[in-house]
């Protein structure tokens, strides 16, 4: 966990990740808010956490960092007297599975992707950070991964889990809260600006648009999209991010065109339309632009 936390404060992109590596854990608040009967999600530090509450246990989507887990446990024991039995990761960043190692030994059940698993159980560096993130601790790893989908039939809902292509990185899933009309979206949304793809975990730009589609068609005009950062979002709002990446991709790959380097189509500012909405998170427009070209650029090759 400290590993990660110190990960960030390498990062090169002049941005860091949603939580820095100074964060004061015991200023965190965790905040609640229901989406629909027995779905919530939590906010606090990293990735949003969903929650199913009802008859049969608390499941969770994600688990922020490690020193939060008393905090997220009395969050979701005022939704539930029941215990967290089941985590979903959502992929294997730190922001969202630090709390892992502490929900495994108290006996939570740990699920995701395969390469969640595979990406956790070895060390991994982060190009973007110029840093090495060290393998977890086997009690942090899940230990029921999937390939394509999993369901779990809990609480009266059907909890599907849906792996999307290579997007925020390799091993992202989408959790389809089926009956609610819920669908968490983990970092392959980000409500708060232009998104963090991390190249160096198979992530791919072109792969948050065939999430944002996925979800999209999943839903209707009444679902409620949980981001991985940001507020709650309705079916507009991922419409409206969804249509930035296609637009700012389409203009970076305009800008490419002849064979320009990275920092002439940096200096054409091709992403401008949309830099005053979107350009104002932790992934500034240069930073958008520099992940365009290096994604495109991989995939022409």
């Amino acid at each position: 966990m400290h590993r990660w936390m110190m990960a960030t404060a390498l990062l090169p992109l002049a941005v860091a990740l949603p939580v820095a590596a100074q964060t004061n854990y015991d200023k965190v608040e965790i905040t609640t808010e229901t989406l629909a009967p027995g779905v919530h999600v939590l906010f606090g530090a990293g990735g949003n956490i969903g929650v199913s509450t009802g008859a049969d246990a608390t499941v969770i989507i994600d688990d922020q960092f490690a020193p939060l887990t008393p905090k997220i446990i009395a969050a979701t024991a005022k939704l539930s007297p029941h215990p967290i039995k089941f985590v979903i990761n959502t992929h294997w960043h730190g922001d969202h599975t630090g709390g892992n190692e502490n929900l495994g030994t108290a006996g939570a059940i740990i699920v995701a992707q395969d390469n969640v698993r595979t990406r956790m159980a070895s060390d991994q560096f982060i190009a973007a950070m110029k840093s090495t993130v060290k393998a977890s601790p086997a009690i942090a790893l899940p230990v029921v991964t999937f390939d394509s989908t999993t369901t779990l039939h809990l609480n009266g809902e059907d909890i599907r889990a849906i792996h999307v292509p290579p997007a925020h990185t390799d091993g992202d899933s989408i959790i389809h809260f089926v009956h609610a009309n819920v669908i968490h979206m983990g970092d392959t949304f980000f409500a708060i600006g232009y998104p963090f793809v991390d190249l160096s975990s198979g992530g791919d730009v072109r792969g948050d648009v065939t999430a944002a589609d996925k979800a999209l068609a999943l839903g209707n005009a009444t679902t409620r999209y949980i981001p991985g950062h940001g507020k709650a979002a309705d079916r507009a709002g991922l419409t409206a991010y969804r249509d930035m990446l296609v637009a700012s991709i389409a203009a970076v790959e305009k800008a490419m065109a002849g064979g320009k380097t990275v920092e002439q189509v940096i200096a054409a500012k091709p992403t401008a339309p949309w830099d005053a909405q979107w350009g104002n998170g932790f992934i500034k427009p240069d930073d958008w632009v520099r992940t365009i070209y290096a994604s495109l650029s991989a995939k022409a090759h």
